[in-house]
């Protein structure tokens, strides 16, 4: 592909790097990503690969843009709150670069559609935040036999690699299991700092961009992790593991599998608030019960910082992590309702009291932030 003369203008810096130059901008010109997620990590990656001028660039996301997504997801705004994150994020890539070729995939990355959706593009940028989705996104890039640019955030620390298990190993290589469910917090029950995600996602974006263009030393076979506390930079090497069940040479995973099983968790970092219908109180009915000759007592698992964001009086405090050490103080004859923020953290909290023998116990669904909505309104939402 020859570049036009706007184009020749809207690249010029890159033409005057001996690395890239006018050889290097059609490379870019013709080549595709395809970045799963369009939400803190994907946000940076699809930005800067828009500039960059790659030629197509492929999004998916099945969510819309809230504002609680605006802290970090800098590829979206105000303006776009309730829309398609696919749309809002195609539209802000297009006013930046009306030169290239967006497409959108409003529909959750599975394993029905995994292949199909990537087979037209040369490298797969992982910008997911559940378990469940990464596997699949490693195990796709290994059997089309394409690079997957790997990132991962959270609080204050990221990670970021390139799985290529044709040049070396691949994720499963360095994780062959996922971590046991609820181990392992998402952003949306631990926070993480705003400016994080753009860190990583620059930097899987700069990773894609060597890539296409055969420049430099990739993130092949190394590990970086990062912490913004201390600006560090470390980095593991990584061997590709012969016994990796997908890209070793005696790999028996042949093809996509269920991976939400496989990680017993959903593919996505949505949280559900829900202990299920038997274990499940409403808000407005956990409110008439406080009211009631004999109230449950209210059981907080969230941290303790979280309490000055908002609180419900009279409500016991003990953080999830530290709950299976502090049974004893609470008595099991007593009705208990367990609440969080939105009802994941007490999901778990309630499974392991019911564990450990007790049995009067309700799950605040949709945690204090239901609360806040359904019957304290003067509680904020965070």
């Amino acid at each position: 592909m020859e570049l036009t003369r706007e184009e020749i203008l809207r690249y010029s810096r890159h033409l005057l790097i001996p690395e890239v130059g006018l050889n290097g901008q059609r490379k870019l010109k013709e080549s595709s990503v395809l970045v799963i997620g369009t939400g803190g990590l994907g946000s940076p990656v699809s930005l800067y690969l828009a500039a960059a001028g790659v030629g197509r660039i492929g999004l998916v996301d099945y969510d819309v843009v809230d504002s609680t997504n605006l802290q970090r997801q800098v590829v979206h705004g105000t303006s776009t709150v309730g829309k398609l994150k696919v749309e809002s994020a195609r539209a802000r890539l297009l006013d930046l670069n009306p030169m290239i070729q967006v497409d959108v995939y409003n529909v959750p990355f599975t394993s029905a559609n995994a292949l199909e959706i990537a087979a037209p593009y040369d490298v797969i940028v992982d910008g997911t935040d559940n378990f469940p989705t990464r596997y699949l996104s490693n195990d796709v890039a290994v059997f089309l036999g394409k690079p997957n640019v790997y990132g991962s955030i959270f609080r204050f620390d990221g990670q970021a690699s390139v799985f290529y298990a044709q040049k070396g190993p691949c994720y499963r290589c360095l994780f062959p299991e996922p971590p046991p469910p609820g181990l392992v917090p998402t952003c949306a029950e631990g926070g993480v700092l705003g400016i994080l995600p753009g860190t990583i996602g620059t930097i899987q974006a700069t990773e894609a961009l060597k890539l296409l263009l055969g420049i430099g030393d990739t993130l092949i076979g190394r590990l970086l992790l990062y912490n913004a506390l201390d600006m560090s930079f470390d980095f593991v090497n990584l061997r590709k593991n012969p016994k990796c069940r997908v890209c070793g040479p005696e790999a028996d995973i042949k093809e996509l599998i269920d991976y939400e099983e496989f990680c017993g968790v959903p593919g996505h970092d949505h949280e559900s608030g829900s202990a299920g219908a038997d274990w499940d109180i409403s808000a407005p009915e956990l409110a008439a019960r406080l009211q009631s000759a004999n109230p449950p007592l209210l059981l907080d698992v969230r941290e303790p910082h979280e309490l000055q964001i908002s609180w419900l009086p009279g409500a016991l405090n003990i953080p999830l992590g530290m709950l299976a050490a502090r049974l004893s103080e609470l008595d099991s004859a007593r009705e208990m309702v367990v609440l969080c923020k939105a009802g994941t953290r007490s999901a778990r909290a309630l499974e392991l009291l019911v564990s450990a023998g007790f049995r009067r116990v309700k799950n605040l669904k949709g945690g204090i932030n239901a609360w806040a909505r359904e019957v304290d309104q003067n509680l904020p939402v965070y």
